[in-house]
């Protein structure tokens, strides 16, 4: 499993020029999955997510959590992350969950969050979707577990 975690002002996606979600302060949040992952490693990656300290304290340090600053989140599935680009131009997604089982393991990632109380949006799994955001720092955090 993958995480590209950006901490942001605002984000939203937007799906047939809508908006579809959005959320505030927070973090959007690209989830792609692999071929090996299964219900512990998204369980796992989840709680780690849900407590990562990305956001300024009163002294400036890198020391808060979403729960502490009220945050919410923006899942957008992401199958690319696995794009494996060491033979040739045309990437390569072999390692990427397919279908029914990335679907499943996505939406029960964002369930693990939400019972760790944390207000999630998502976009739409497999869809076309633009999404805005603006990067607050600009921080960005990469979480793998494979």
């Amino acid at each position: 499993m993958k995480l590209v975690i950006q901490r942001v002002i605002e984000a939203s996606c937007i799906i047939n020029n809508e908006i579809y979600s959005s959320i505030g302060k927070g973090f959007m949040v690209l989830v792609g999955l692999g071929i090996n992952d299964n219900k512990e490693i998204v369980y796992k990656m989840a709680n780690k997510l849900s407590k990562l300290r990305i956001f300024e304290d009163e002294n400036d340090k890198i020391n808060k959590s979403l729960d502490d600053v009220n945050g919410s989140i923006l899942s957008i599935s992401q199958f690319t992350l696995y794009a494996d680009t060491k033979k040739g131009n045309r990437p390569s997604f072999i390692n990427a969950l397919a279908g029914d089982k990335a679907k499943e393991l996505y939406d029960y990632f964002n369930e693990c969050l939400r019972e760790l109380n944390i207000d999630v949006k998502t976009g739409v799994f497999g869809g076309d979707m633009k999404i805005n955001l603006i990067n607050d720092g600009p921080v960005t955090i990469i979480m793998e577990e494979e």
